[in-house]
């Protein structure tokens, strides 16, 4: 129907005031309550007129901190808890400094959002902008903003990645050393795996195929829970078991009490921060071994043997479950180092070629 009506606002009681028009069918509609006549009646222009115009209906105004909950609520539907945990820690910077401000006023505050980032500490900086731009995102998508200011701040530097460390043999078998039995063959078995933390800590004996010589990682721990990984290629993956793996695996005491392979004492999932601090922390000063000395260097050490051995980065992605970019990124002075070692194999290629053909 043509649009004549300016909608009505009528007093329904003190302080309440409801708004009555026609919608697009003809039908008579109404809306309460409002605080006020002049408030019925700028419902009726800013969310009700543009509909029976076919217009688009401006957004609700809403402040970042605000925009952030929202954004957070949505996410948490797509990624683990444990994201969700990190992104908030990280975004409660920007919610202190920005967070009573409405997107429409941050839209033109890329100067100030600047000015912010420069002022967070080096090690944390990357991680808190990525945090506000990846949320500001959203906003854009969503139509509540237009441009991302976050963006127009200019580049977010990701900072150099930490120096690699690797184990030597001896010093893998110098820290199981100290190890107690049941915790004993684990640095072997993660240098040999390559395998994260939360992943060797959610391991099963299941997962586990000795005659195919492969294990599967199919949950991970978040939270100081187990999950199951989504049953997809990426999301699951299989690691090839070395001699080395599996003469860990014979070394872990039976347990009858639990399918995982490397449990806490009473059964459970490992807490990596207690076996951090009453287990690794000790063994690593008794060692001898040089620190800073993460287990995560156990899976740096993987990544490190396996270019040596002049395992291709594209491979070493795929058995690692991460990407071409990420270890180019952690282990690219590894990878210019193996190449010595690619160029012997090529050579040894050829070698064989020409003793088959009878050219050497």
């Amino acid at each position: 129907m043509p649009l004549t009506q300016r909608g009505q606002a009528y007093r329904i009681a003190p302080g309440k005031w409801g708004l009555r028009y026609y919608d697009a069918a003809g039908e008579r509609r109404r809306k309460s309550p409002f605080p006020s006549k002049s408030a019925a009646l700028a419902h009726y222009r800013e969310q009700v007129e543009p509909v029976l115009l076919g217009e688009p209906v401006p957004l609700p105004e809403m402040t970042l901190g605000a925009f952030v909950e929202l954004y957070l609520q949505r996410h948490a539907a797509n990624v683990r808890s444990r994201t969700i945990s990190t992104l908030r820690e990280r975004l409660a910077h920007a919610t202190s400094a920005f967070g009573e401000i409405p997107l429409r006023d941050l839209e033109r505050m890329a100067d100030d959002l600047a000015a912010w980032r420069a002022r967070q500490p080096a090690g944390v900086r990357y991680a808190r902008m990525g945090a506000l731009r990846q949320t500001l995102a959203a906003a854009v998508r969503w139509g509540h903003l237009s441009v991302n200011p976050a963006v127009q701040a200019g580049q977010n530097r990701q900072p150099s990645p930490r120096t690699v460390r690797a184990f030597t043999r001896a010093e893998v078998d110098a820290i199981a050393a100290e190890l107690p039995p049941a915790y004993a063959p684990l640095p072997a078995f993660a240098a040999a795996t390559g395998l994260r933390p939360e992943e060797w800590q959610a391991l099963e004996r299941r997962d586990i195929d000795r005659h195919a010589g492969l294990l599967t990682v199919r949950r991970t721990v978040s939270g100081g829970e187990i999950v199951e990984r989504a049953k997809t290629e990426r999301s699951r993956r299989q690691v090839p078991l070395t001699r080395r793996a599996v003469e860990a695996l014979d070394m872990i005491p039976p347990r009858l009490d639990t399918p995982l392979i490397f449990p806490a004492s009473e059964g459970g999932v490992l807490s990596l921060d207690n076996f951090r601090r009453r287990e690794w922390a000790p063994a690593i000063e008794a060692s001898g071994v040089a620190t800073p000395a993460r287990i995560y260097d156990l899976r740096c050490t993987f990544a490190s043997d396996a270019l040596a051995a002049g395992l291709g980065i594209h491979a070493l992605a795929r058995i690692m479950g991460t990407s071409v970019l990420m270890i180019e990124r952690h282990y690219g002075t590894l990878v210019d180092g193996a190449m010595g070692s690619i160029a012997g194999q090529l050579d040894a290629l050829d070698a064989e070629r020409d003793r088959a053909t009878g050219n050497g």
